[in-house]
């Protein structure tokens, strides 16, 4: 090493003041104000004043460097004043840096930024850029790592690092990123330094979350940062932990991921990476159109394993929620919105303040933006035992049920589920607000919306059971009785989880309104089986009379459904339906429509639909014939029904036969109780 500066002076060790002092001096010679520098975007002024003095009362945390008074000054040795008109040999800078750490050894984290600010100030004097210079400071500190002894060397290099990090942790995770090439285990153990400190780690971590949504860096660089990641985890660390996939990494981003999964393993967050693991949210974090799921989940790990870096890295995002770079601004407002979370968070700011900003993201024309600001409403209502801001949370939640975009339905409906399930919650306001908006979303043609909706019916059924809502007058009653068309035909929706959510959901029903078929529905459900279909028929005829042409009407829709499974679902409810009813229940037109739709499957492409179709066509007749329907026989004739005995003025009404349904069933057992859909 150049300029044989390692040992330490032989007077007492050079105090924070001092370096200080000295910084000061090389900026007050470069005629620059007195501070330290700042590199990232200072926080809005409406939000200084609620975190900053916060951040600066919380006591020191376990994991970062305890604050002790600097000792006391005596003569420091002579440090060159000169500032070189020129670049610095070879290894000077590096030797200064490490010489001043090992001055400060003794001081603490006040020692830590009395470093910081003088390697910025004496980087700053260079009339150099200022990154270029920290990254070429970082770079040399890596290549003396492998050629130092364990002991007090090696810690001096890492506590530079650490204050290089905490000025200018873009610049010093930018350089680390491409010079860990080689898995020798140097740029490893500098990543391990940086997550021991706190202060420091969560910069960091944000950093790498920039670097996620950045370009796709060089092949070399991805390689880089994925062996840096894999030299990460000692021989006795658990799989779970290790980088997600073998051979060689598919991109810039899958490589950052595995830096945050090493970043949070050497801090003690191992169960952050193992709940992201688990939860998918390392796939999501890498992809293109579901990296800002990566970060809520990252938020939410955090903040139930994590809470340890909560504070800072909510300061750290505050001033970035207005940067003009689109992807870092929304990183930020997804990781901010998954903070508010933790209560103890959220308190480091007015609670109307944070109001007022998420308010403002709800009338944004961006659909993400408007995502965001609804699930941190949530988040800020729910943060607490009661539910609270219902006058802002729900206006906002019924108007996003009718938007276009997926994950807006899907997150409204999350968090409507979500607040039915806190103690008091206003079940009966919900009843009479959801009871026009939930039905048109149980046939939504997007699958995750239909079960999330489904499920919520379930919920809010569950919720209210044994209250006087849901009895004879009820409010949920009459939603409960239009939503049973769609719940038993949905038992065969080729979507696997409404399926469920539709068996879980009719269970919740048959208990709220003592049915006593929850052996038949679930016979249905799982076995596809006529004969449970037709008790439940028999008692829906017998019990809601009134309602027989309403379920007759709404099974008629289904007839029209791209889905082939669900038209020949319709098909076959309509033959027991109508098998069941008589003509007081049902008119003369209904069964003349009934009649025509049927008759048009029988150029349908698939043959169970058709044969299905011909049984229940048959049953129309039947009932029909009481009233001497000629039109219906007309049409049996054309269609080349089975001859019905013309003869017999009222033949008998033989129960309807139906084939086996071709289509194959979900296997949906152990998933009836009401513990919960799926």
């Amino acid at each position: 090493m150049a300029g044989g500066m390692w040992g330490r002076p032989r007077g007492a060790p050079v105090g924070a003041l001092t370096l200080t002092a000295l910084a000061e001096g090389i900026r007050a010679r470069q005629g620059q104000p007195p501070g330290p520098p700042s590199t990232s975007p200072q926080p809005e002024s409406e939000l200084e004043s609620e975190v900053e003095p916060q951040r600066a009362a919380a006591s020191p945390t376990a994991g970062s460097e305890p604050f002790s008074r600097p000792p006391a000054q005596e003569p420091a040795p002579a440090i060159p004043h000169q500032t070189p008109q020129s670049s610095w040999e070879d290894g000077a800078l590096e030797d200064l840096a490490l010489y001043a750490a090992a001055c400060l050894e003794d001081a603490g984290f006040a020692g830590t930024q009395a470093t910081a600010l003088t390697l910025s100030s004496v980087l700053e004097a260079q009339g150099e850029q200022l990154e270029d210079q920290v990254r070429g400071l970082v770079r040399g500190l890596l290549a003396q790592v492998p050629s130092l002894a364990e002991g007090m060397r090696r810690r001096v290099v890492l506590r530079v690092l650490s204050a290089l990090a905490l000025e200018h942790p873009r610049d010093v995770v930018c350089a680390l990123l491409p010079c860990s090439l080689r898995p020798d285990g140097a740029a490893a153990e500098l990543w391990r330094s940086l997550s021991r400190n706190q202060r420091v780690n969560g910069q960091v971590l944000v950093q790498l979350l920039w670097a996620l949504k950045g370009t796709a860096g060089p092949q070399p660089e991805a390689l880089a940062l994925h062996e840096m990641a894999r030299g990460t985890c000692s021989p006795d660390t658990p799989k779970v932990w290790a980088p997600s996939y073998q051979g060689p990494p598919h991109s810039h981003a899958s490589c950052t991921v595995e830096a945050l999964k090493a970043l949070l393993t050497g801090d003690g967050s191992r169960m952050v990476v193992t709940c992201m693991e688990q939860a998918g949210g390392w796939r999501r974090l890498v992809g293109a159109h579901t990296h800002l799921e990566g970060v809520l989940l990252l938020a939410s790990a955090m903040v139930a394993h994590a809470d340890h870096h909560l504070r800072g890295l909510f300061a750290d995002l505050l001033p970035r929620l207005h940067s003009t770079d689109d992807a870092q601004r929304l990183t930020a407002m997804a990781f901010f919105t998954g903070l508010l979370q933790s209560q103890p968070t959220a308190r480091l700011l007015r609670e109307e303040v944070i109001l007022k900003r998420l308010c403002t993201w709800q009338g944004d024309p961006e659909p993400t933006v408007r995502w965001l600001g609804l699930l941190g409403l949530g988040h800020l209502a729910l943060n607490r035992r009661k539910v609270r801001h219902m006058s802002t949370l729900l206006p906002a939640l019924l108007v996003t049920l009718g938007e276009g975009d997926t994950r807006l339905v899907g997150a409204a409906l999350g968090v409507l589920r979500r607040v039915l399930l806190r103690p008091q919650a206003p079940v009966r306001l919900l009843s009479a607000e959801l009871g026009p908006r939930l039905p048109p979303l149980l046939d939504d043609a997007r699958d995750s919306v239909r079960a999330s909706a489904v499920g919520l019916l379930g919920t809010l059924v569950r919720r209210a059971r044994g209250r006087l809502w849901v009895g004879p007058r009820g409010p949920l009653r009459k939603l409960v009785l239009q939503s049973l068309v769609p719940l038993l035909l949905r038992l065969h929706d080729p979507s696997r989880d409404t399926a469920e959510s539709s068996e879980w959901t009719l269970a919740c029903c048959d208990q709220a309104l003592r049915w006593g078929l929850l052996e038949e529905m679930v016979t249905v459900a799982h076995y596809n089986s006529p004969g449970a279909l037709s008790q439940i028929c028999q008692r829906l005829v017998q019990w809601y009379p009134s309602h027989v042409p309403g379920f007759l009407s709404q099974t008629q829709g289904y007839l029209r459904s791209p889905q082939d499974r669900l038209r020949r679902a319709a098909a076959v409810l309509i033959g027991f339906l109508v098998h069941h009813s008589s003509l007081s229940c049902v008119n003369q037109d209904l069964l003349d429509s009934l009649f025509q739709d049927l008759g048009q499957l029988q150029s349908d492409p698939e043959p169970s639909v058709v044969a299905a179709a011909q049984v229940s066509c048959q049953q129309v007749a039947l009932l029909a014939r009481t009233q001497h329907c000629p039109h219906c026989w007309r049409l049996l004739g054309l269609l080349r029904l089975p001859h019905l005995g013309q003869h017999h003025a009222h033949p008998a009404r033989l129960p309807p036969v139906y084939e086996d349904s071709p289509f194959q069933h979900w296997s949906l057992a152990g998933h009836w109780d009401c513990s919960g859909p799926g």
